[in-house]
């Protein structure tokens, strides 16, 4: 993507655009000191839990604690395209766009308090599984695990990929495939070779970086226009002087310092912002791979509760170290940020809807000293590789455990993990293929563009989970036509939207009335109404759910007694620990010699199998491969078969102990009452 030219710019002399310096030696330094950090946290990590295993691997072994599961769900979220997009926004229309991260506050607690109690004792790994448990059946998960595959690898990847190549190729003028190639290659190697365990602690180190590095540039930005009071003056004086005349183009908006707008005419409507913003918020939050895996990874609920808060908490800065710094940015550079002129823009940044989304990396440049430059690349590299390397894990997880076990569902273990560690690979190399088409994009505000694709994808699947997890007589057909509907609705209306693209400033509006009149945050609302009503008459007129896909899958049978076959006598399987040698007893139910759960092979199939396997001698080359896949003992690990182990008790896995469950719904209440206090003032 070279920004420097475009067919459209004109032969004139470009102007004054940015970047005006570049990373010198000391950045450089901090740069590699960054990587170096990363890899040996990462290398570390592998040592932190068993790799060899789908538990291990996936849910890092149910062993994160608190701290490190809140710093990943924040840094999972923020990715370089928050950066990019929550400063662009910002420079371009104000604080509204901060809704989106304060609503999240609410939904991460969402997810602690109601959803994960139903997720922990349905003993499910992905969001399709516990959907197949719900309403069994197979065409529900299946279409689920395409559409989540769908959603990550062409919204998310490719925002992030864009967002994180418009920073590295101003900073460091390089070529952007080679910077990408570079950061996916790295970010590959840990995912493949630590699984969740290694992504969760380099995401607790980049959650540090990301916030340093984030703070002191919000310092910077206030120190140079003079605080807050001089920000909301100064603001709606950065006019550019490009902008056509006598037209509202360039302007800022009067409602800049508002999270509430105008219902009809504004860009952000209030009844929207609180109902239709709500809703696929609800489905990233709480139903979302990517989040709730981190949060099954917890080994308690109490730990998994602690978790959000720290997020939840956390949520309460984008605000202050994103959207006001592009705010800020638009004040310093007015000519550039707010660009007017589609000629002009389309020479500044290649886009002719505006270059709004160059406030952040043009703030960096032009603003930090030397060092400080090269910690905030490192800041945005962070964010990169920090959702990146979260959504594939997510997206290996799902497609291992949801479509590689339906089409084979007599995988052992062994496969799976191979399976899942080659997937990471593959979207590595559709990520790089996907670039032309990211280069190709005019998005504008590129975080409006986010949520507008959410608005129109994930209200059905919200609906759909919310229905399954706390009302029992939501059965599979309901769940079923209820997604199918309202996501063919949902993308008629998303291919309208790019058929008949907004006008730019001053030219009429020609579109049709239901692209032009029915905002995407109220389109929202009426698609989540639609797929309610759907699920609801299609259940009530067919048959209700068996016992089995009720029982602890929804709120109120949670607690549900486990069935007589769960509790039968168990007999003990010793198996060897990868790390240490040493031997330990598991609890294996009497059916691990006839039994399949969800196809993966039992224990005495399983190492039959791979007796003869396990008498070959590897070559020195495929034991280093084990080794850095964590797959270094075939012959045990293949054994291990945790779907076969008998499930926990409701009261084993839901217990929390008096101090903790009183600190903690101390802490949810004050975090409530914060981020109400938050909507208030700045309504």
């Amino acid at each position: 993507m070279d920004i420097t030219s475009s067919t459209s710019a004109p032969t004139s002399p470009r102007p004054d655009t940015f970047p005006h310096k570049s990373l010198e030696a000391v950045d450089i330094v901090v740069l590699v000191l960054y990587f170096v950090f990363v890899l040996a946290v990462g290398i570390w990590s592998m040592w932190r839990t068993k790799r060899s295993t789908v538990t291990g691997y996936f849910l890092a072994g149910k062993s994160m604690v608190w701290w490190p599961i809140g710093a990943s769900l924040f840094s999972s979220n923020v990715g370089s395209g928050h950066f990019i997009g929550l400063a662009g926004s910002g420079a371009a229309s104000g604080i509204a766009v901060t809704a989106y991260e304060w609503n999240g506050l609410f939904c991460v607690l969402i997810l602690a308090w109601l959803f994960l109690p139903i997720y922990i004792v349905s003993g499910v790994t992905t969001m399709p599984e516990y959907l197949q448990k719900r309403f069994g059946g197979q065409r529900i998960p299946v279409f689920l695990a395409v559409l989540y595959l769908f959603i990550y690898i062409f919204t998310k990847i490719s925002v992030d990929i864009y967002a994180g190549a418009l920073f590295i190729q101003q900073a460091l003028r390089w070529d952007l495939y080679v910077a990408v190639i570079g950061l996916l290659a790295i970010t590959a190697i840990y995912t493949v070779a630590g699984g969740l365990a290694a992504v969760i602690y380099t995401d607790t180190l980049q959650t540090v970086i990301m916030l340093i590095g984030a703070l002191i540039l919000m310092a910077f930005s206030f120190v140079k226009v003079g605080g807050i009071e001089e920000l909301q003056k100064e603001y709606f004086k950065a006019i550019p002087k490009n902008r056509p005349e006598n037209s509202s183009c360039g302007l800022p908006r009067e409602d800049a310092f508002h999270l509430f707008r105008d219902p009809v005419t504004s860009d952000l409507p209030w009844p929207g912002v609180l109902v239709g913003m709500t809703i696929p918020s609800l489905w990233y939050w709480c139903t979302d791979q990517v989040i709730v895996q981190r949060s099954l990874a917890a080994k308690s609920l109490s730990h998994a509760k602690g978790g959000s808060l720290l997020a939840a908490y956390l949520k309460v800065l984008p605000l202050f170290i994103m959207v006001f710094p592009g705010m800020i940015s638009r004040i310093l550079f007015p000519d550039l940020v707010a660009c007017a002129d589609p000629v002009t823009c389309n020479s500044i940044c290649s886009n002719p809807s505006g270059c709004s989304d160059i406030a952040y990396p043009k703030l960096v440049i032009e603003l930090l000293p030397t060092g400080l430059r090269g910690l905030m690349m490192s800041v945005m590299i962070a964010a990169l590789m920090s959702s990146l390397t979260s959504i594939f894990n997510s997206a290996s997880t799902i497609f291992t455990m949801d479509l590689w076990r339906y089409f084979r569902p007599r995988s052992t273990e062994w496969e799976l993990m191979i399976v899942g560690r080659v997937f990471v690979l593959v979207l590595v190399v559709v990520s790089i293929l996907w670039i032309p088409l990211v280069q190709a994009s005019q998005g504008g505000q590129l975080f409006i563009y986010i949520q507008s694709i959410s608005s129109y994808l994930q209200p059905p699947v919200a609906i759909v989970f919310i229905a399954g997890c706390f009302w029992k007589r939501a059965n599979e057909k309901g769940a079923f036509w209820g997604l199918v509907i309202g996501l063919a609705v949902g993308l008629i209306r998303m291919v309208l939207d790019f058929v008949y693209a907004p006008p730019k400033c001053n030219e009429p509006d020609e579109r049709p009335g239901v692209v032009k009149y029915v905002h995407y945050l109220y389109f929202s609302m009426l698609l989540g109404l639609l797929t309610l009503i759907i699920v609801v008459v299609v259940s009530l007129f067919t048959e209700p759910p068996t016992p089995k896909m009720v029982s602890r899958l929804t709120w109120f049978t949670r607690w549900d007694p486990l069935p007589r076959n769960a509790e039968e006598p168990v007999v003990e399987c010793v198996q060897t620990d990868n790390r240490n040698g040493l031997a330990e007893a598991k609890s294996m139910p009497t059916t691990a010699d006839v039994g399949v759960d969800r196809g993966v092979i039992t224990a005495n199939e399983d190492s039959s199998s791979n007796s003869d396997d396990s008498s070959r001698c590897p070559s020195k080359l495929k034991k280093v491969c084990f080794w850095i896949c964590g797959m270094e003992s075939r012959k045990t690990d293949a054994m291990e078969t945790p779907a076969t182990i008998p499930p926990p008790s409701p009261e084993d896995v839901l217990y929390e102990k008096p101090f903790a469950r009183h600190v903690l719904n101390i802490n949810l209440i004050v975090c409530l009452s914060a981020g109400v206090f938050l909507w208030a003032y700045f309504a």
